[in-house]
C-alpha cells in the first residue's frame, strides 16, 4: 500500500536547505510501489518530480504537483569473474557510500568518483564525473521503468545518450522514465588507475603513497574534495552551480592572447573546455556574499545559501554571473543544478 503525503516541507530533501513545500510527496522503496503509484490518481492529475538526494536541485517556490521520492535500496553482484565483477545497484542508494562499499572490495573504477553527493539514479542521469573519470565508462545497463505504461526497459550504455553531464533521461527522455537500478563493470585485478588528474598526484605524495591504490586514490579525492568543498551539512549548497563550458578552439586562442592564463582542456581537435570556476573567479565574484547567499570563498563554482536564504536569490545570483561570465568572455555558463 503506498502512502501519500499532503502540503510536506522540502526543506530536508535538498542540500540548498531551501524551504519549499510539495503538495503530495510519496516515498517509492520498490518496483512494485512504483508500479502502483502510477495507477493512482494523484499521478496522474498533475505534475511530478523525481527526487533523489536532492543533491542537485534548486527549489524556486513550492512545487504543485507530487514528488517522487526515491528510496530503493540494494547492492548485488550480477556477475563476476577472475578479471571483472558486475554489481547492480539500485537507485535509492547513496553513491559515495557504494563507492566505498567497492573499494572496501578493491573494485576498481569508480574510486575518482569518491564523495560525490546524491544517489545512484541520478549517476547516469548526470553522467556523474570527476579527476578524470566518467560513469559512462563504468555503466553496462541501467534499468528503468516507463512512467506513461509502466512497462521495464533496461537501456544499454549506448542508448543512455551520454554526454558532457548528459543523457538521454535529462534530454528527449526526460521524465518519462524511473530509473530503478544501475550495473557497472567493475575490475577485480590489473585496475587501470586515473592519478594524473587535478591535485591527486601532489595529495598522494603528502599522503606518503608511492604505489597507488584504489583505496588510497578514493582517500586522496575525498581528501581534496573536503578542502575545497563546504558540507552541506553545514552550509547549503549543490555542489558546483554550472558546467565547465566548452567553446571553440579558436574562440580560446583569441582569449588566450588577452589572458594567458586561461586554463584549457581539449575535447577534440576544435573545441576546449574551460574551467568555469576560473572565469568566475577572473569576474571578481569568487567569495561575494548578497545578504544570505553568496560564492564560496574557496571554490567559485559553488553557490551557497548561508542561512535563510531562498532558491530565488540563488537563482538570480547565478544569473548575475553569467551576466559578467558573458560580458567579460562571451562565454555563456548554464546550470548544472535543476531549477524548479
Amino acid at each position: 500500500m503506498i502512502k501519500v503525503e499532503e502540503n510536506v516541507s522540502l526543506k530536508e530533501y535538498n542540500t540548498f536547505g531551501i524551504e519549499a513545500r510539495a503538495k503530495y510527496l510519496c516515498r517509492i522503496s520498490s518496483e512494485a510501489e512504483l508500479i502502483a503509484l502510477l495507477k493512482s490518481p494523484i499521478f496522474n492529475e498533475g505534475e511530478h518530480y523525481i527526487l533523489g538526494g536532492g543533491s542537485n536541485i534548486l527549489f524556486t517556490g513550492d512545487f504543485d504537483g507530487l514528488m517522487i521520492k526515491v528510496d530503493l535500496k540494494g547492492i548485488e553482484i550480477v556477475a563476476e569473474d577472475e578479471r571483472e565483477v558486475r554489481i547492480k545497484a539500485y537507485s535509492g542508494e547513496n553513491w559515495h557510500q557504494l563507492v566505498l562499499h567497492a573499494v572496501a572490495n578493491d573494485w576498481g573504477g569508480i574510486e575518482n568518483l569518491s564523495l560525490i553527493p546524491g544517489t545512484v539514479g541520478a549517476a547516469p542521469m548526470q553522467n556523474i564525473g570527476a579527476y578524470g573519470v566518467e560513469i559512462k565508462n563504468l555503466i553496462e545497463s541501467v534499468d528503468t521503468i516507463e512512467l506513461a505504461t509502466g512497462l521495464f526497459r533496461t537501456f544499454t550504455n549506448e542508448e543512455c545518450g551520454f554526454g558532457y553531464r548528459e543523457s538521454v533521461f535529462k534530454k528527449e527522455l526526460r521524465k518519462k522514465y524511473f530509473i530503478s537500478s544501475v550495473t557497472l563493470r567493475l575490475t577485480k585485478k590489473n585496475h587501470q588507475l586515473n592519478t594524473s588528474y587535478g591535485a591527486i598526484p601532489e595529495t598522494l605524495k603528502e599522503m606518503h603513497v608511492t604505489i597507488p591504490t584504489v583505496k588510497s586514490i578514493s582517500e586522496a579525492v575525498i581528501k581534496i574534495r573536503r578542502s575545497k568543498l563546504p558540507d552541506p551539512a553545514v552550509i547549503g549548497n549543490a555542489g558546483s552551480f554550472f558546467k565547465n563550458p566548452t567553446i571553440r578552439l579558436t574562440q580560446y586562442k583569441n582569449l588566450q592572447s588577452e589572458y594567458v592564463a586561461i586554463p584549457g582542456y581539449p575535447v577534440d581537435n576544435q573545441n576546449i573546455k574551460v574551467p568555469a570556476g576560473w572565469l568566475i573567479e577572473q569576474c571578481e565574484w569568487k567569495g561575494k556574499r548578497i545578504n544570505n547567499v553568496g560564492v564560496h570563498p574557496k571554490q567559485a563554482l559553488v553557490l551557497v545559501n548561508y542561512g535563510g536564504g531562498t532558491g530565488e536569490e540563488i537563482l538570480q545570483l547565478s544569473e548575475k554571473i553569467q551576466a559578467a561570465v558573458l560580458e567579460k568572455f562571451d562565454i555563456t555558463l548554464t546550470p548544472e543544478v535543476n531549477i524548479l
